[in-house]
């Protein structure tokens, strides 16, 4: 079975948005650490396939995307990523 999540392929890019982290997502992310909300765990810049989430919480298979200044003039690529992500039962909540 091929791996999904979190590939080693993906570790670089998930480190450099991790360490490139957006105002937004900083601040977001002080409210999400250490199972704040609701006793669940969140992980930062968690990949499925070839592409990172912001944030996501396993358990109840929850993405979370802060769409910034670099989702402008992506959208459709936004879309067709969500719907790949969205095809693994996973919600996606989209914040702009």
């Amino acid at each position: 079975m091929t791996k999904i999540y979190n590939k080693n392929s993906e570790r670089t890019k998930r480190r450099e948005l991790r360490n490139n982290s957006t105002l937004a997502e900083k601040i977001l992310w002080l409210s999400l650490r250490k199972k704040q909300i609701l006793g669940i765990r969140f992980l930062r810049q968690y990949s499925i396939n070839n592409f990172v989430m912001d944030f996501y919480a396993p358990k109840i298979k929850v993405c979370i995307e802060v769409d910034g200044d670099s989702h402008v003039g992506n959208e459709e690529y936004d879309m067709e990523r969500q719907k790949i992500i969205e095809s693994f039962n996973i919600i996606v909540i989209r914040f702009k």
